[in-house]
């Protein structure tokens, strides 16, 4: 039996007739609920993308104890290196806590066993103040690492004595810079190093070295892994240029605070606009 429902036209609109339920009613229904679920839809939507702006809120505070800590750091480090000299301790476990504050050592070089780091640029600190952010031609040598019989303790160790440009790797050519007979010497003590990404293995057949591995440079020459940075001051005419040790380290916080602080801005202000303002976001 076909159902219908009769609708009077009143003065305030249409009223139903019937008290059967009608179609249009369960359409009112279903348009609810869906409004509802879209709502909801939002609802979610909304506090999820406020984690945007909110990662990088905290990303950017992280960066700021990042900088405080690597400004700390660097301050160490320099004070340590402008330290007064200290006699090399007999115990080379000591050394793990004395990386890059200066040393005093007397004895004599073996210049028949050394070792080439490179490549290597001269660190010049005059020259890189005066170049920095601009591009400029550093010519390429190699760090000089010669054993150094000490003594007064009996031990034999690794001395960088400094920079050689390339036209004068070969001792040959430098033979008055080749120090003989007992000298007194201050360094600053490096530890070893571990291979960084695209820097090429060492090769000590071919006495290539990239980083420094004291284990096997101990193991080549004969002596203690024990590896110190002769000062300036140990610059022989004609020799290698001493004082090669570079003590800054990268500190690019800042530039990630900024980066991080205005993500965070303008993801914000994206999200006041798209739901409180409920302006369209193109």
């Amino acid at each position: 039996r076909a159902q219908f429902c009769a609708v009077r036209r009143s003065g305030f609109g249409f009223s139903v007739r019937s008290g059967m339920v009608c179609r249009p009613r369960r359409c009112c229904s279903s348009t609810a609920e869906t409004a509802a679920a879209k709502a909801e839809d939002d609802s979610f939507l909304q506090w999820f993308l406020l984690l945007i702006p909110a990662t990088a809120f905290g990303l950017g505070t992280w960066q700021v104890q990042r900088r405080k800590w690597k400004l700390k750091l660097i301050a160490e480090l320099e004070s340590r290196v402008m330290a007064e000299p200290i006699p090399l301790p007999a115990d080379p476990m000591e050394l793990k806590n004395l990386e890059y504050r200066p040393v005093k050592v007397r004895g004599h070089f073996d210049h028949s066993k050394e070792l080439y780091i490179m490549p290597r640029t001269m660190v010049d600190p005059v020259r890189e103040a005066r170049d920095a952010g601009r591009l400029s031609s550093t010519e390429s040598g190699a760090h000089v690492v010669t054993p150094f019989h000490c003594s007064d303790l009996g031990v034999t160790i690794l001395v960088n004595r400094g920079f050689v440009p390339r036209k004068k790797v070969n001792p040959e050519t430098r033979q008055k810079g080749q120090v003989l007979g007992e000298v007194d010497l201050v360094g600053i003590v490096r530890l070893t190093e571990n291979r960084k990404p695209f820097v090429p293995e060492n090769s000590p057949e071919r006495n290539h070295w990239y980083y420094r591995d004291l284990e096997a440079m101990a193991k080549i020459t004969g002596a203690d892994p024990i590896f110190i940075d002769a000062d300036f001051h140990s610059t022989a005419p004609g020799g290698p240029i001493g004082g090669q040790t570079r003590v800054t380290l990268r500190n690019e916080h800042m530039q990630y605070i900024l980066t991080w602080y205005g993500l965070c801005a303008a993801t914000s202000y994206l999200w006041f606009q798209k739901f409180v303002r409920r302006t369209p976001i193109m």
